[in-house]
């Protein structure tokens, strides 16, 4: 059902969704909502009601997580996958990695990653002052970079430091985000997981040494530490600060590259093709972005008054939400709604149906209208509880404001320089491989500004 769903390219004007979630998708046309099948062994029921969705997510404890996929423990680690004590710890932990003056001092570094980006797009540009360019794994790029830059580096020490010392520290970050994406494109091939095939062998391969680069870096700190230089104020000090072990500093690391290179690229890249597609949207966008920072370097107050911005990408949030669906499993029976659910029920929450849901969002729900956010989320909602990009409740991500921040300023930046359009050779075929992603890549026309 799968590969048929992703053996041809559809439409820009089409529904998305049977192609990003066709299982769910035909199971519904046939069934209704609230379904259930069996997912081999497993049952399974597919909950569409809002406000059940609402109260599985708010009620953690009673709807957990389900045992990952085997090859979940390469990426999908630390706190996403925590549950009970374990979780509520590292969840106290980490809190204060994104707490908004911590995330304030991001910007640099956001800014530094976004330029050298578009450094590399203006070297592509022609004479005539366009260029082809698939921003797919550029978008990638930009965001793993974000990630080890903020995660392992948010503020440079006082002290001076060696030319040799950053350049070993720099290149150490680049092997570390080269590594994780690499085996995050393996895993996300994979389909014959329990072979002893090559994709597999290296995938165990990409994983150790993903653990290796992860702990230069955990041990360079920590000499850093007991030779009383002061603390960074990441994500990596605040981690060893509180004592964790080290495969949890391990695991909560590789997992914070993972989901936020995952979030924030999708919701980057579907940007620029929805805004390539909306010329008039772009415009706005950019008028507003010249508006506020003009030429200038942007800045977080300045990120804040980003009225179009903000729609626009929360529109994209509703159209290409990054998990289009959420699972949980049933801990002890249950009653939810008029429903009583069993202990080790499988419960999907297709949060792309809801966030195309005529009743909530109008006749025009398949269409990119950032309008419908111009006076709020809340309002767009008619008050429901029916917009989850980044999930709801005591679990809703952890770095929702991280990515909305970098995404508000990488687009920022981007209008300033450059407007962009579809290529001839775009080719419209999104699909799911944990987020949803460009499957021929995103190739757009650019020109300089």
């Amino acid at each position: 059902m799968i590969e048929e769903a992703y053996s041809q390219p559809i439409n820009l004007s089409d529904d998305l969704v049977p192609r990003v979630i066709p299982m769910v998708t035909k199971t519904i046309k046939k069934y209704g909502g609230n379904s259930f099948i069996w997912l081999g062994p497993y049952p399974a029921v597919i909950i569409l009601d809002s406000e059940s969705i609402r109260e599985i997510m708010v009620k953690y404890n009673l709807f957990q997580k389900p045992y990952f996929h085997p090859l979940g423990k390469y990426l999908i680690q630390g706190l996403v996958a925590s549950e009970g004590k374990k979780w509520a710890k590292h969840r106290k932990i980490i809190n204060p990695a994104f707490h908004l003056e911590k995330l304030k001092l991001m910007l640099p570094a956001f800014h530094l990653c976004a330029t050298e980006m578009l450094s590399k797009w203006e070297e592509s540009v022609s004479s005539e002052g366009t260029c082809e360019l698939d921003v797919w794994p550029h978008r990638q790029t930009l965001t793993s970079d974000a990630i080890s830059r903020t995660a392992f580096v948010v503020i440079m020490r006082k002290e001076e430091r060696s030319l040799s010392f950053k350049k070993n520290r720099q290149s150490r970050l680049k092997i570390l985000t080269f590594l994780i994406s690499k085996l995050i494109q393996s895993v996300s091939l994979l389909v014959y997981w329990f072979l002893p095939t090559k994709r597999n062998r290296r995938i165990k391969e990409l994983h150790k040494k993903v653990g290796a680069a992860v702990r230069e870096v955990i041990d360079e700190r920590l000499e850093a530490m007991k030779a009383g230089e002061s603390s960074d104020n990441d994500l990596l000090s605040i981690l060893l600060d509180f004592g964790l072990s080290i495969n949890d500093v391990i695991e909560e690391c590789k997992q914070f590259y993972f989901a936020g290179q995952e979030t924030t690229s999708s919701l980057l890249v579907w940007t620029s093709v929805l805004l390539s597609r909306h010329q008039k949207w772009q415009s706005q966008a950019r008028e507003e972005v010249l508006q506020v920072f003009g030429r200038d370097e942007s800045n977080f107050n300045g990120l804040n008054l980003l009225k179009v911005v903000t729609m626009i990408l929360n529109e994209v949030l509703r159209l290409y939400t990054p998990l289009p669906v959420i699972d949980r499993t049933v801990q002890e029976e249950t009653k939810v709604g008029k429903y009583t659910f069993p202990s080790g029920v499988r419960l999907m929450l297709p949060v792309l149906l809801l966030h195309y849901d005529v009743e909530i969002w109008g006749d025009d729900s398949e269409k990119f209208n950032p309008d419908r956010f111009h006076e709020g989320v809340s309002n767009a909602t008619k008050g429901q509880a029916s917009f989850f990009p980044f999930g709801w409740g005591p679990r809703i991500c952890i770095g929702q404001t991280f990515a909305m921040i970098e995404a508000k300023l990488a687009m920022a930046m981007i209008l300033q320089r450059f407007s962009f359009e579809l290529s001839p050779s775009y080719t419209h075929a999104p699909y799911t491989i944990v987020t949803i992603q460009p499957q021929h890549g995103a190739h757009l026309i650019l020109r300089k500004l």
